[in-house]
């Protein structure tokens, strides 16, 4: 019996997926949850503030489809890159494995992956951004100058002179929790045999650097894709863990192309005092 003498109410399977790696401890961490129905949103966020990971995905099967919902340890997301291609992962390698292509139904509407060999396709819809004016305290925030703003609906996107000085960058997260955005995309044409490079900070959702951002690349693809006038991106986010993604513009959506590594499988007991 559990201590304190509570009887556990349910039991849910929990992965924690290595996504955007192409080995372990690479990447983005996302910690996946299949579940028989949506729990309480508060239940859905301690839950995800427990995992501690920048992403829980929460799936439940809606006939041969799934609806998903994402939280970071802090708030509910409209959309997550990096924890729906670890929910593909465990879809097609653990609860269904002779499928091909699955369609997740979430608040930006319906999300298709398919396998691509050791990969996993994803297909999102692209967020063009519109250049801005430089919001007050952006370069303070960085620390670096900024050649170009623009506006996502969601980011500001600061373009930097060059790779390095992405690489490089040590912003103010204290700073960049003032601006008016949910979080800063920062990039520049990338180096190194990659088309682009990014780095993504997020302290108001609770992520203060972002490793992998599948989000962020929706809206990285076309602005690169029509400034270097090519389709297909080899794009990679130069945070400490890394990650590459394959980064395609097809008409209004884009496809997002990476690997995953399974790290843990183990299961979630929560008690009855969870509920009151």
């Amino acid at each position: 019996m559990p201590s304190g003498g509570c009887l556990a109410m349910a039991r849910y399977r929990l992965f924690q997926i290595d996504a955007f790696a192409s080995r372990q401890f690479s990447g983005n961490p996302a910690a996946v949850m299949p579940m028989d129905h949506f729990l309480p949103d508060a239940q859905l966020q301690a839950l995800a503030s427990e995992n501690t990971l920048s992403e829980t995905a929460f799936l439940v099967s809606d006939g041969p489809e799934y609806r998903i919902r994402w939280f970071t340890p802090t708030m509910e997301v409209p959309l997550c890159g990096h924890a729906t291609l670890a929910s593909a992962a465990v879809v097609f390698e653990r609860l269904d494995p002779i499928r091909e292509s699955i369609t997740f139904y979430s608040a930006s509407g319906p999300l298709t992956v398919r396998r691509a060999g050791q990969s996993y396709v994803l297909n999102f819809p692209a967020r063009a951004p519109l250049p801005v004016a430089a919001p007050l305290g952006l370069e303070s925030a960085l620390g670096s100058t900024v050649t170009q703003v623009l506006d996502d609906g969601f980011n500001y996107v600061a373009v930097l002179e060059n790779a390095s000085a992405v690489r490089s960058l040590a912003p103010n997260l204290a700073q960049i929790l003032e601006l008016d955005r949910s979080g800063v995309i920062v990039t520049a044409a990338g180096d190194r045999g990659y088309d682009v490079v990014s780095r993504y900070f997020a302290p108001a959702k609770g992520i203060p650097e972002d490793p992998v951002t599948g989000g962020a690349h929706c809206t990285l693809t076309p602005y690169w894709a029509n400034r270097l006038g090519k389709a297909e991106l080899k794009a990679f986010q130069a945070s400490r863990r890394g990650g590459e993604i394959l980064c395609r513009l097809v008409g209004d959506r884009v496809e997002l192309e990476g690997s995953c590594c399974f790290y843990l499988e183990g299961e979630v007991t929560l008690l009855d005092s969870f509920q009151r």
